[in-house]
């Protein structure tokens, strides 16, 4: 057994990290070679006292992406596809913005993050849930403006998965969850796994979150109430998988898409496309204390990110949920690979066990991790707390509204998002609320801040509220509607800044 699957040096630094990051379950699986090992931490859920085991079942967010990338290689297996071919040529009705992405944007593209639309652009025309069907977004993609020209640059996204889902459909004939089901899951023997993020089964986690004051992450744990539903995003990331069933998703990796009996899931040519990288990420200087950690090569291949670690080639990728956070590893050179999984946002506990997990099986000398993140978590929090707090006491509430509050009233339009609707209580009277039209549950009330900006207060507690700003025309009706995330913290999934909502002709 290696070192870092040893059960008593593990299971001690597994419960020093979750007892100082606040985390209340965790699972971890360690492969090396043939040996699989298996650790459940903590409970499912607070304030119940059922145990994670090795078949409690994690949601993992994008690292289902990598079981997308997945499905299209086996197609590509079957001479259905080619990672070259042009999507407008196999997925009707799909377009970008720009007309030359349009015309050739391949499979490859697709999975790869260089499509030039923006960081998580497009995030809430799925999230947190939507009434849209996979078909319509894959039509409303057009109206994404990209942010970069089309292979110019990195920068990460969930919609194009989703589209990599209905090309799946497109091709097999067959949906995604269906694909994905008899193809990866049921061959692998991953029994416990769920493609749909609405399962709710008895050995699921709850998941958790803390959110006490403006800035996410800060505060005491609790249960989220908030819960994720809809299977419109699954191919980017609704898979929910336990720790046993990950060790053998890890075996089939490290084992290039065969079996234990030798039958093959994907070829080896279709397991080498899988790790080869394609768009370089940009690396960001880290906080001097994470230095010992940052790559100095990263690069995105197909659902999943090569880059080294202290000088050693890893393949890896992160995912996220509300209330859940997960990260997969595999060490080539080593024949090794693990998995975390969380049910709750800590990211300091996932980090310190991955570095700890990636020192102990390259046999390096490893510092205290869990201190070093301790503090640079800390630091960031205190930084956006006290940005946050200047920027409140710059506000200037007496100032405005420069209309009455029944004058911002009415349906407004993004054209990627859909419309978004401003009411005054009832009968024209009170505060104002806002609901977003094709996101039940993302509604609340609009509380006035200054001068023409307002502040949301979502009725899912667990959400980002936004700063809400009306722009007038000179004669003082509302030209447009724009929004930001009030955390400086705030995931970029929650890309309130690319919305552009101007006034219909509705009145509500």
């Amino acid at each position: 057994m290696p070192p870092a699957a040893d059960s008593p040096a593990l299971d001690a630094f597994a419960q020093k990290t979750m007892q100082t990051f606040d985390t209340p379950g965790m699972a971890v699986v360690v492969v090396d070679g043939g040996t699989v090992a298996t650790h459940g931490y903590g409970v499912r859920k607070l304030g119940d006292p059922a145990r994670v085991d090795a078949n409690t079942i994690f949601p993992i967010g994008s690292n289902t992406k990598a079981f997308t990338a997945a499905a299209l290689a086996i197609l590509v297996d079957e001479g259905k596809l080619r990672w070259d071919d042009r999507l407008v040529d196999k997925l009707p009705g799909f377009r970008m913005y720009d007309p030359y992405a349009s015309s050739e944007m391949t499979v490859t593209d697709l999975l790869t993050h260089r499509s030039g639309l923006g960081l998580g652009e497009g995030d809430l025309m799925v999230f947190p849930t939507t009434n849209r069907t996979r078909a319509e977004l894959v039509h409303d993609i057009r109206f994404l403006k990209p942010a970069h020209s089309f292979r110019a640059d990195y920068d990460y996204d969930n919609v194009l998965y989703i589209v990599a889902g209905q090309l799946v459909e497109a091709v097999s004939g067959q949906r995604w969850e269906d694909f994905v089901q008899q193809h990866i899951l049921n061959p692998v023997g991953m029994h416990d796994t769920q493609v749909s993020i609405d399962t709710r089964v008895a050995d699921q986690v709850s998941l958790h979150a803390k959110n006490t004051t403006a800035v996410r992450g800060v505060g005491k744990q609790a249960v989220l109430t908030t819960v994720l539903s809809g299977d419109v995003f699954a191919p980017a990331g609704a898979l929910q998988v336990s720790a046993t069933d990950m060790g053998r998703w890890l075996q089939l990796q490290l084992r290039h898409g065969a079996l234990d009996d030798g039958k093959r899931v994907f070829s080896e040519a279709a397991a080498q496309a899988l790790w080869t990288p394609q768009t370089l990420i940009p690396i960001r200087p880290a906080p001097p204390p994470l230095a010992l950690a940052q790559p100095q090569f990263s690069a995105y291949a197909l659902g999943l990110e090569v880059q080294d670690y202290r000088g050693h080639k890893i393949i890896t990728h992160g995912g996220g949920v509300l209330g859940g956070i997960s990260i997969v590893v595999i060490i080539p050179e080593k024949n090794a690979a693990f998995a975390i999984m969380l049910n709750s946002e800590d990211a300091g506990a996932l980090f310190a066990m991955r570095e700890h997990l990636l020192d102990s099986l390259l046999g390096l000398p490893s510092p205290d991790w869990i201190t070093t993140y301790q503090q640079v978590l800390d630091g960031l929090r205190a930084k956006a707390l006290a940005a946050l707090k200047t920027s409140n006491a710059a506000t200037h509430p007496e100032r405005g509204p420069s209309l009455s509050l029944s004058r911002y009233a009415g349906v407004y339009r993004d054209p990627w998002y859909g419309t978004a609707t401003i009411t005054q209580g009832k009968d024209g009277k009170g505060a104002l609320s806002i609901s977003f039209d094709r996101t039940p549950g993302l509604h609340g009330t609009l509380e006035h801040v200054q001068y023409d900006t307002f502040r949301t207060h979502w009725a899912m507690p667990d959400l980002e509220d936004a700063y809400v700003t009306f722009a007038l025309k000179p004669d003082g009706s509302v030209e447009r509607m724009s929004m930001k995330s009030v955390s400086p913290l705030a995931d970029f999934s929650w890309d309130y800044q690319d919305l552009n909502f101007t006034p219909t002709a509705d009145k509500k």
